[in-house]
């Protein structure tokens, strides 16, 4: 059979049947306390976790806790590069190192083309506004703005 019991609100502590006390806030919120010194001390506004006969206290300053709860530490696998047969490590870190320069060397000079290409294309399209702007001056459709200004 088991016995029901609930947790005090103030210490923390078991509260079997036919213990205890009921304290219902204005809000409708309710408190059950182990005994009157739990009721009055949570009446009296005092920190659970400043009274040492309290679980908060023990649990916050770190007293009774059993070696089952503490952290076990994993060991950290460490990873080997190992030869192949036909090939030393030496040989492979070789070819490894080879490829990488060459994938970062090409991604340059991609960028480089890229940069490149997009700089040309700026200085034809600054042209070309300039160019259509004044063609617009030129043949009297400046800005509607001033358009309409000048008919008024």
């Amino acid at each position: 059979m088991v016995i029901k019991t609930e947790t005090c609100q103030f210490s923390g502590l078991r509260i079997y049947p036919g213990h205890g006390k009921r304290f219902v806030r204005g809000d409708s919120k309710m408190f059950v306390f182990l005994n009157a010194k739990c009721a009055s001390s949570f009446a009296m506004k005092r920190n659970p976790r400043k009274l040492a006969w309290t679980q908060l206290y023990r649990k916050m300053h770190k007293k009774g806790l059993t070696e089952e709860s503490s952290k076990r530490r994993k060991r950290q696998n460490v990873k080997s590069q190992r030869a192949i047969v036909g090939a030393s490590l030496e040989m492979i870190k070789a070819k490894r190192a080879e490829g990488r320069a060459k994938q970062t060397s090409a991604a340059r000079e991609a960028a480089l083309q890229e940069a490149k290409s997009r700089k040309k294309g700026d200085g034809k399209k600054k042209h070309a506004h300039l160019h259509a702007s004044a063609q617009r001056v030129r043949t009297g459709k400046a800005s509607s703005a001033r358009g309409a200004a000048a008919r008024r």
